[in-house]
């Protein structure tokens, strides 16, 4: 009972320190909606682990070092603002005028790396006929019209036309491929580590709170602000696959990106003139 009150104060801190509209928590959305498992299971790790080894330095006594160092805090500020404003920019050209392949349902990779097929647009049907495959061999000689098991199949296309599908296609289309396991973690290791409030909040706050909770407490409450990050992330990464069935209307990504870019934008002109 003794552990369980720090235990639960840290949980409870920790919480409410995250749980906000951030850059951080807008990109892992993103993320949980377009990659596949393993790409967010990533995410999660590195948003989580990043939170435990900032607190954990903070009650180390690494805060006091950069409170000490003020220039280090500058530099990493101003390259934040400058990703943030790159990145803001580009989710509002998304936004303002999407691309045909935007405008697309959005599809997530399989588990085993496979894309999923896209819908096919509406009141039109799609639908693939296969190639039929070569005859059998016979005593006579071969006739040169025989269909080839190469040919290509026709789709029914609009207006009761005809369209020829090269070999392979099958009438599918697919959006670009989601965010790389490598794209995915390095920015989300530049949106964690580049933004000085990061320091702020876990190095100096979390940690001094940390620290006056006693010898003995301070530990426990420490385990529960780590509780709290790897919670809220976990949540949001995996809880946020639930609106894949929204975000598969081109409406919701448009307004999703105009969001995204107010959120960046404000963040990297917060960060650019000291806010």
């Amino acid at each position: 009972m003794d552990a369980l009150l720090p235990l639960l104060a840290g949980l409870g801190t920790g919480l409410a320190l995250i749980v906000a509209i951030g850059v951080q928590n807008t990109y892992l959305l993103r993320l949980a909606v377009t990659a596949s498992v393993r790409v967010v299971v990533a995410a999660v790790v590195v948003c989580a682990a990043s939170d435990a080894v900032l607190i954990l330095a903070g009650v180390l006594g690494v805060g006091v070092v950069v409170e000490r160092f003020p220039l280090a805090v500058v530099v990493i500020r101003f390259v934040g603002a400058a990703f943030l404003l790159t990145y803001g920019v580009l989710a509002a050209k998304r936004a303002l005028r999407p691309s045909a392949d935007a405008m697309r349902v959005e599809q997530a990779a399989d588990d085993d790396g496979v894309p999923a097929p896209a819908a096919a647009p509406a009141g039109q049907t799609r639908t693939s006929i296969p190639a039929p495959s070569a005859p059998a061999p016979s005593t006579t000689a071969p006739s040169t019209s025989a269909p080839s098991a190469t040919a290509p199949s026709t789709t029914a296309g609009p207006a009761g036309r005809t369209e020829v599908v090269p070999p392979g296609r099958g009438g599918v289309t697919t959006r670009p491929a989601a965010p790389t396991m490598r794209a995915a973690v390095l920015t989300m290791l530049v949106f964690t580590w580049a933004n000085p409030h990061v320091y702020l909040d876990t190095l100096v706050f979390l940690g001094s709170v940390a620290n006056q909770q006693g010898v003995d407490d301070r530990w426990w409450w420490t385990a529960g602000a780590v509780a709290a990050s790897c919670l809220w992330f976990g949540a949001l990464g995996f809880g946020g696959r639930l609106l894949r069935p929204l975000f598969a209307r081109p409406l919701t990504w448009r307004v999703f990106d105009g969001l995204v870019a107010v959120v960046m934008l404000s963040f990297g002109v917060a960060l650019a003139v000291g806010a």
